[in-house]
């Protein structure tokens, strides 16, 4: 494949994924994030005032108002770029975090870059640039992860691990052999701290303790629950058979639940970003209760962000009067002392 129609293919396949998201069902069909089997203890004396809730939480020396993330979703298309603008202005104006899709596209493409750049209008955020992990396999080193975080001034940089979804694919890049030593070189060298990142099957608690000992930052479980990548790549194969064998997964994956649970035992001092499936801010309340530091979304982002600005703005808002509410009615008056409040697994 020549260079122009590589650049031509991965742009199209960002267009699809963005399409395929928002115009198709592509949830894991039984698998859940674990999450409803969970319920704090209500607390109907909490001694404490709605308005003193304190949800701020920091992550690589910058203060979050929410420990709330906007996951990476999209980039490298004419319609990424207002879509990650929108995101851009609400996290500014909220003290959020965000993440930018895979930039593969704008290191191919240079003309792409401007869809993935957005420090002018959010110069303070927390922000991660993004690369896949197995592009390490494909010619890609310390120079083009450098790129992509110099590309959009980031903060830290996400390698994403997509084993599955590039199995499925027929262009997929399928080569994952003698990675952790890469990803090694990669977060001794690079200027910014790595986040390792699932995209939606989790990590095990094997792959988070190889990622430690690796030296990444922080680990992001993005676990099964929400939105299953192979059934994106369902809607986009190109004829039966590679239909067939991407369905089969489905409902493949570890979730979300465990995802958490697994990354703060294997590596108790490494930050652990929840995501996978999270959809309200009582998803984010239980996420840190069970052991994480900030929680992501993006599937409701995307679909607020595809919208406007405003839609954007109104749902942070709503995510963080949800978190703030249930922190209020367990009793925590600030992050920390929600990582100590009382869940229980309903039987």
């Amino acid at each position: 494949m020549s260079k122009v129609t590589e650049q031509t293919a991965t742009e199209s396949r960002k267009a699809d994924h963005i399409r395929i998201n928002l115009d198709s069902d592509v949830q894991f069909p039984r698998l859940t994030t674990g999450l409803e089997r969970y319920r704090f203890m209500h607390q109907a004396l909490p001694e404490l005032s709605l308005n003193d809730i304190d949800t701020r939480a920091s992550l690589f020396g910058k203060t979050l108002g929410a420990p709330i993330l906007i996951s990476s979703m999209t980039g490298g298309t004419e319609i990424a770029q207002s879509i990650n603008r929108n995101l851009a202005r609400g996290a500014q104006k909220h003290r959020i975090a965000m993440g930018l899709g895979s930039q593969r596209a704008a290191l191919e493409d240079r003309a792409l870059a401007s869809s993935y750049c957005i420090r002018d209008i959010a110069p303070d955020i927390l922000l991660f640039a993004n690369v896949g992990a197995v592009q390490l396999n494909y010619g890609y080193g310390l120079q083009q992860c450098q790129e992509a975080v110099d590309m959009v001034g980031a903060d830290a940089l996400i390698l994403h691990f997509n084993v599955l979804q590039e199995a499925v694919q027929p262009e997929g890049d399928i080569d994952f052999s003698g990675l952790l030593r890469k990803v090694e070189s990669i977060c001794a060298k690079v200027s910014v701290p790595v986040v390792a990142k699932e995209v939606g099957w989790g990590f095990s608690d094997s792959a988070v303790r190889d990622l430690d000992n690796a030296g990444v930052s922080a680990i992001d479980v993005a676990g099964a629950g929400g939105t299953s990548w192979s059934e994106v790549e369902y809607h986009r194969a190109p004829n039966a058979f590679h239909a067939r064998v991407a369905r089969s997964f489905a409902d493949w994956g570890i979730p979300t639940v465990d995802a958490i649970q697994y990354a703060r035992r294997a590596a108790p001092n490494l930050p652990v970003i929840a995501s996978g499936g999270l959809r309200d801010g009582i998803d984010i309340a239980k996420s840190i209760a069970l052991g994480a530091d900030i929680a992501g979304l993006a599937s409701p982002f995307l679909r607020a962000a595809s919208e406007s600005f405003s839609a954007v703005d109104e749902l942070i808002q709503e995510l963080a009067a949800q978190l703030r509410i249930a922190m209020l009615c367990t009793a925590s008056g600030d992050i920390a002392a929600l990582k100590q409040a009382e869940l229980h697994v309903i039987t």
